[in-house]
This record gives structure tokens, C-alpha cells and sequence, in this order.
């Protein structure tokens, strides 16, 4: 979760839009909208998605590790967290 009220409105904003295409996406699918038109709005679906994993990432590393008080190991133990998770991710 973001700390920061900045951080915390610029992923719900980012949610809220995300939102807002799958709403259109939903919308062309029910009035049988050209696939290449689906297609369209399920890639900038997908590339907003993609924006806001690297920006909860990189609030996350900021957060965790390079302002966050943490030990070597526990350092450590977030990035094997979070390496996981790309991984996961990125599958």
C-alpha cells in the first residue's frame, strides 16, 4: 500500500481509469463492436495494467528499501519477495 497521500492518489487514479477501459471494453463486447476494436481496448487494458504494476513496484522499492528502515536481511528477504512476484508476473 502506498505511505504517501501523493502515492495513494496517483495509483487510485490509475486504478479508477483502468476502471473506466474495462467498463469500455465491457460496453463493445455488448453492442458487438469489430474484434479488431476489442482487441484494441483488451491492449490499452493490459498497458494500463502493466503501468500501474510498475508504478506499485517502484512505490514499493522506494518504500521498503531505500527509505525504509530495514536490516541487510530483511532487504534482502523483500527483494526475493518481490523478485517472486515479477516473476509470477511476467509468466
Amino acid at each position: 500500500m502506498p505511505h504517501s497521500p501523493e502515492d495513494k492518489k496517483r495509483v487510485l487514479t490509475r486504478v479508477r481509469r483502468i476502471r473506466g477501459q474495462v467498463e469500455a471494453l465491457e460496453r463493445a463486447l455488448e453492442a458487438g463492436e469489430p474484434c479488431i476494436a476489442v482487441l484494441q481496448q483488451i491492449a490499452a487494458v493490459r498497458g494500463a495494467a502493466n503501468g500501474l504494476m510498475g508504478e506499485m513496484v517502484e512505490i514499493h522499492l522506494n518504500d521498503e528499501l531505500v527509505n525504509g528502515e530495514t536490516t541487510r536481511e530483511q532487504r534482502a528477504q523483500r527483494m526475493d519477495e518481490i523478485g517472486h512476484l515479477l516473476r509470477a508476473y511476467l509468466k
